[in-house]
């Protein structure tokens, strides 16, 4: 047994007084003359004896209650050694994924948590806790039920391995402390439990489970076709469980419904519908209606006027390929003869290409080398005759490298790196029976970069350097054949689209997300992303034509954003959330190794507080205290 207040337990010093007044009885008795004493002998032996048993007793009952009093200030409690030693901490894991939408048996699973968590009468005095966007340390009981029923679903998810790491984040430094978690999910999606928990951590889980595991979700939304003047738009949708023979799918620009249709959804498959919409300026939203998981139901897209994408061909060799492949519908293309260049349109331009330079002087190079340090994409095709010493200079402010030496036998193109993002999505298998271009001379460069296309001895044809492509042998048509193979139009297309990323229809919230505004701005200028509730400033990157801009967690909320440059309006841009979580498949947290399983957030918090194995007694010598003065009364006023 151990007290809290150990030191009240010298007052029990203090029963001695009584005992001391009970031996040491000052009174004297007085004498009474009778005569009849043979009968007043017996009545007074019979007396003296029954009084010292009284008082005696009554001493015991007197001493009983004010020991059990001061035993009670004390407070008295048993523990294990282990509770004892160390404090208690606890940690709580409050999932809330977009997939807690689904319904229990009491309504929305997140709503059921916050409910069950505000009646919980067994949470800790003091408690952290965190979900997918939020965190709290050491938080009072009352301070988290009022916040509680506050939480609202969040985009971000956590794996189960940062769920860990944001747990023992919340955890002290003691050694010696109990830490537990108490993780509250529906474990929903495909993850492994991470197999090596960490030992000093108690983890129990709480598995909340829907009463339908049913969903129709819109998956995409994606042109499928261009014709003159209009644009046709497929729409996918999923079915996540048993079949629904009528699924109505409404077109909506802005808040004007534009078109409906419907679609029959086979058990677990997939199926599309198309509507047709005029491609300027489309600012719309496809509806469905769905009651199990609502964040689905909605899919936000637009599309932006065309900015034509900015490209200059410096020339002193034949460019006529390039004519053919930057178009007047998607490219704002020049030609410029290197003799008569427009030095002050470099800055303009989005790509420029040098194509065949035999030779690149001073003036040229610094205002390329200003060109590219904003941003502005350069492809590089040698001459068959270069002047190396302009080349490697050029070549070493870029931090390619050098020339290092001419290769004067025939080689063949053999390998394309499709994984390079030019290739990505332009074939739709890896070739491997293809009529590979080849050239006749060729440099090498001292230091190799990121691979393009590849000859088949090993060394590149073309290689990238950040926002620089080099190629390593002239396209003229008595040294290569490229310019007439099928590579030419993706490699020259691809490399121009990606100097201006313009924003795709939609982006995923919680993603990392990149695209370009064609703005030139000053310095001084920020851009900002906003609708009528949300307004925030992006990451983003001025150059001298475009802002590239980049998101990842926000906007938090799916919809049409603008982005303005203070109250001019650039463009619109979409968010929507990610669907990863449509498929209600849920994982078994009893498989869970090292951790224990409760039915209820009830069950696992009333274990939680059964677990720290503290006892307290004050209450029951309170208890004895009263019986014991109780028995004292009675023993006065009852006992003759």
């Amino acid at each position: 047994m151990q007290f809290k207040n150990p030191e009240l337990l010298y007052a029990l010093l203090l029963l001695v007084i009584p005992i001391i007044v009970h031996l040491f009885q000052l009174r004297k008795f007085r004498k009474t003359p009778f005569t009849n004493l043979k009968f007043l002998k017996a009545v007074s032996i019979q007396t003296r004896k029954s009084s010292k048993i009284k008082k005696w007793l009554v001493l015991f009952s007197r001493l009983l209650a004010l020991a059990c009093i001061i035993l009670a200030f004390a407070q008295p409690y048993f523990t294990t050694k282990e509770n004892f030693k160390s404090e208690t901490e606890t940690v709580l894991y409050i999932d809330n994924s977009l997939s807690l939408q689904a319904k229990g048996s009491q309504g929305e699973l997140l709503k059921m948590v916050a409910q069950q968590l505000y009646k919980n009468q067994n949470l800790p005095d003091e408690i952290s806790w965190f979900s997918n966007n939020n965190s709290s340390i050491k938080s009072k009981s009352e301070e988290l039920k009022s916040t509680i029923l506050e939480i609202d679903y969040s985009p971000n998810t956590l794996s189960y391995s940062e769920a860990l790491l944001k747990a023992q984040s919340l955890f002290s430094n003691n050694q010696n402390s109990q830490k537990n978690l108490i993780w509250i999910s529906d474990f929903q999606g495909q993850q492994n439990f991470p197999e090596n928990n960490p030992e000093n951590i108690n983890i129990t889980t709480v598995q909340l489970t829907p009463s339908n595991t049913n969903n129709l979700s819109v998956d995409s939304v994606y042109v499928s076709a261009i014709n003159s003047t209009t644009l046709e738009l497929t729409v996918s949708l999923s079915n996540f469980g048993e079949p629904v023979e009528n699924v109505p799918i409404a077109l909506f620009e802005n808040e004007e419904l534009i078109a409906r249709t419907s679609v029959e959804l086979k058990k677990n498959q997939s199926e599309t519908a198309t509507f047709e919409i005029e491609d300027i300026n489309f600012n719309g939203r496809i509806d469905i209606t769905d009651q199990s998981v609502l964040f689905d139901n909605q899919l936000f897209f637009n599309i932006n006027k065309k900015n034509n994408i900015k490209v200059l061909s410096i020339n002193q060799e034949n460019d006529a390929f390039l004519n053919k492949i930057y178009t007047s519908d998607e490219f704002d293309f020049q030609s410029q003869n290197i003799n008569s260049l427009d030095f002050n349109a470099i800055q303009e331009q989005n790509t420029i290409i040098l194509n065949g330079l035999s030779e690149l002087n001073p003036p040229l190079q610094n205002a390329l080398l200003s060109f590219s340090e904003n941003g502005g994409t350069l492809v590089i095709i040698p001459a068959l005759e270069i002047d190396k010493s302009s080349y490697n200079q050029f070549l070493n402010s870029l931090n390619i490298g050098a020339i290092n030496t001419d290769i004067t036998n025939k080689k063949q193109i053999t390998t394309i790196h499709f994984s390079h993002p030019i290739y990505q999505n332009v074939f739709e298998n890896s070739v491997t029976n293809f009529q590979y271009p080849q050239v006749e001379n060729s440099i090498s460069i001292l230091q190799r970069h990121t691979p393009v296309l590849t000859f088949e001895d090993n060394n590149d044809f073309l290689m990238q350097k950040v926002n620089t492509f080099l190629f390593t042998a002239s396209l003229q048509s008595e040294n290569s054949n490229f310019t007439n193979s099928p590579l030419v139009v993706p490699t020259f297309y691809r490399i121009a689209k990606q100097s201006l990323p313009l924003p795709n229809l939609y982006y995923s919230i919680g993603k990392f997300n990149e695209f370009a505004v064609a703005a030139s701005l000053p310095q001084d200028h920020i851009l900002n992303i906003k609708n009528k509730t949300t307004n925030f400033i992006p990451l983003q990157q001025n150059t001298s034509n475009k802002v590239l801009i980049t998101t990842t967690d926000q906007p938090e909320i799916a919809g049409i954003y603008g982005v303005f440059d203070k109250d001019s309006l650039l463009q619109n841009v979409s968010y929507n959330y990610s669907r990863e979580e449509s498929k209600l498949n849920y994982m078994n947290a009893e498989n869970w190794t090292n951790t224990a399983t409760s039915n209820s957030i009830e069950a696992a918090f009333e274990k939680l507080a059964a677990s720290d194995n503290i006892s307290e007694y004050w209450k029951w010598f309170v208890i004895f205290a009263l019986f014991f003065f109780i028995v004292e009364l009675i023993l006065l006023k009852v006992l003759k």
